[in-house]
């Protein structure tokens, strides 16, 4: 009896292990665990997306790792996956493979293999199966696999660049070997023929972070998107030019492969890396499918900003330090493009570039404006007289667009957009001014009898430019911000006025005035009494009293501009005639007959205020209408 109850319990227990292997049990996970599980992969967490194991798990294989190449060949040789899953497990694990030679510190070509190989797995995968991109469009994993022949081209082109830069030549000529592969350059629509215009450095736009800017902005697509560090200004390029053409201009990279048909892209041992210059182009032909590029539209701006140093240049400009500026500059935020209007903007006392950081990013983010318009900064030195800067920042633009457009037939030369802010704003309504004769009653009269050299006629000839000028013909409208048109009170406050008194010109920009210079320190009509000591600066311009400033608010406007302002108001509780922004005055930021007025509650910088940048927006929407 008892022999046939432990016979028993043996039964049961034997059925109780048999159900428990057989057995399925459920577990509930999140949503956010749930896609965090079905996107992670060898990219993003370090791990096989679950799409990969799967496939490995198909043919058996539970662990890649300690037999990569095995692995990778039972992954090829089995009928038991179809394309596209072999193609994304074999890109991913050439993706795991790639990161890991990385971070060994292999041998460069062993490296660089393993990109070319996750580029080619993945080029395959996308556009070698049955199903083309389009079909795929929503799926999680072709998206993954996108990412990865992004990242691989961006390595691959990263690691080539020091032997493309080392024999530039080489760029649209003969390909170059890179570890038993041979790879090709071309320039695409990107501008890289010249060995002057060769990049020093590469960077990748993935990698940049950046504070102070609002927004990144980038378009989706295909390619690795890059930043171009160029030679500073001035190196290999004629120092008369005004402009300086972007230091930091972006272009997307694509690889491509050999071979029209799957087996025949599997093979080969050729590739190409084209250059695109995402401003120019939005879509590609890749593999002959129309694909829209990859783009970063504020890596480039913002690496130029960061790298400018224009914050410390800036204050010793004012100052008349060393390492200033003397003349303008045209800064080109992108490479010329003659079939897109320009928008010029202009800095305000004391400041730079740097005044327009999110002004520009939000409208290079826009994509309707950067398709129809490329931005011009002018950095100018904000020291000098308001009439010196009117005539040095003309002539530079008049240069610049005879150099880019000498026939002034093109786009960029027609109806131009200034966008002027503080001073800036002042210097952009002198540029679409006429001044007849009504300025030259503002300078100090020279004295009766004591001018037998005829000096009078010539300081008055050598004043002629910057007194008498008519408005610039290419300019149909503008945007003055925050514009003390009518000067300030806060320029002739007592603090003020210490430090407009130390504000000097440097030596070369007193060599270039001369004998104008010459005229505002005579001596006084009999011969011992001091004339004026200096020529006026900029902050004696900006006061509210000053003759200058008073004789230019009334100067007409162009009736070929049409114009618009933005005034700040940084107490909204008193009344708008009665209110500033803390520094100009509503009554001298306000012009009649203006398009448009838009007050925004904010301080003197009211050109970075969101209200204020959605009205310029508006505004250049409405231009090109």
């Amino acid at each position: 009896m008892m022999r046939r109850g432990v016979a028993g319990l043996a039964f049961l227990a034997a059925v109780a292990l048999l159900a428990g292997c057989a057995g399925v049990t459920v577990t509930s996970v999140s949503p956010v665990k749930y896609i965090a599980e079905r996107r992670g992969d060898a990219l993003t967490t370090g791990r096989l997306s679950e799409t990969a194991q799967e496939s490995l798990r198909v043919v058996g294989i539970e662990d890649c790792r300690e037999r990569p190449v095995a692995c990778r060949e039972t992954l090829l040789a089995s009928a038991g996956l179809s394309d596209e899953q072999r193609l994304s497990a074999l890109a991913e694990l050439w993706i795991e493979a790639a990161l890991a030679a990385d971070a060994a510190q292999v041998p460069e070509d062993i490296a660089l293999e393993a990109w070319l190989e996750t580029a080619r797995h993945a080029y395959a995968y996308l556009f070698h199966t049955t199903r083309r991109p389009g079909q795929r469009a929503f799926e999680d994993r072709q998206t993954q696999v996108r990412d990865y022949y992004n990242y691989a081209v961006q390595r691959t082109v990263t690691r080539l660049f020091p032997s493309f830069r080392a024999s530039p030549e080489l760029i649209n000529g003969a390909p170059i070997g890179a570890g038993g592969w041979r790879v090709e350059a071309h320039s695409g629509d990107f501008e890289l023929t010249e060995v002057t215009h060769l990049p020093e450095e590469l960077v990748a736009a993935s990698s940049l972070r950046f504070t102070g800017l609002r927004n990144t902005y980038r378009r989706d697509g295909f390619g690795s998107e890059l930043v171009a560090v160029m030679s500073p200004p001035g190196s290999g390029v004629s120092a008369e030019q005004p402009f300086d053409e972007m230091r930091f201009p972006v272009f997307t990279a694509l690889l491509s492969f050999e071979g029209r048909t799957l087996a025949e892209v599997l093979a080969t041992r050729q590739a190409k890396v084209v250059l695109y210059d995402p401003y120019r182009s939005a879509q590609v032909t890749l593999a002959g499918e129309t694909v829209p590029l990859a783009a970063n539209f504020t890596a480039g701006y913002g690496l130029w900003l960061a790298r400018s140093g224009f914050a410390r240049q800036s204050l010793r400009t004012l100052f008349g330090m060393a390492d200033g500026i003397v003349r303008p500059r045209i800064e080109m935020m992108q490479p010329y493009d003659p079939n897109r209007r320009t928008i010029v903007m202009l800095h305000g006392l004391a400041s730079s570039p740097e005044a327009w950081i999110n002004v520009a990013n939000e409208v290079l983010g826009d994509e309707l404006l950067r398709r129809n318009y490329q931005i011009w900064q002018v950095y100018y030195p904000t020291n000098a007289p308001i009439a010196l800067n009117q005539k040095t920042i003309r002539e530079a633009l008049l240069q610049t667009l005879a150099h880019f457009d000498p026939g002034g037939q093109a786009r960029a030369s027609q109806e131009m957009v200034l966008v002027g802010h503080s001073m800036g704003g002042v210097l952009a309504r002198l540029m679409v001014s006429s001044a007849g004769d009504n300025l030259w009653p503002t300078l100090p009269v020279l004295p009766d009898g004591t001018d037998e050299s005829g000096r009078a006629e010539r300081v008055r000839q050598r004043l002629t430019p910057y007194l008498a000028f008519e408005p610039l013909s290419q300019v149909t409208r503008a945007i003055f911000i925050a514009a003390p048109h009518r000067g300030t009170p806060f320029a002739g406050n007592e603090l003020v006025r210490r430090l407009a008194n130390f504000l000097t010109l440097p030596l070369a920009m007193l060599e270039y005035l001369g004998d104008i210079n010459a005229m505002f320190t005579r001596p006084g009509p009999n011969g011992n009494e001091p004339g004026l000591q200096r020529i006026p600066n900029s902050i004696d311009n900006l006061r509210d009293t000053d003759p200058f400033v008073r004789a230019a608010a009334e100067l007409p406007i162009g009736p070929h501009v049409r114009y618009h302002s933005i005034i700040g108001q940084s107490d909204p509780k008193l009344p708008l005639v009665d209110s500033s922004d803390g520094i100009v005055p509503y009554g001298s930021a306000h012009l009649t007959g203006a398009a448009s007025e838009r007050v925004v509650p904010s301080g003197h910088s009211v050109q970075e205020h969101p209200l204020a940048i959605l009205e310029i927006r508006r505004i250049l929407r409405e231009q090109l209408q």
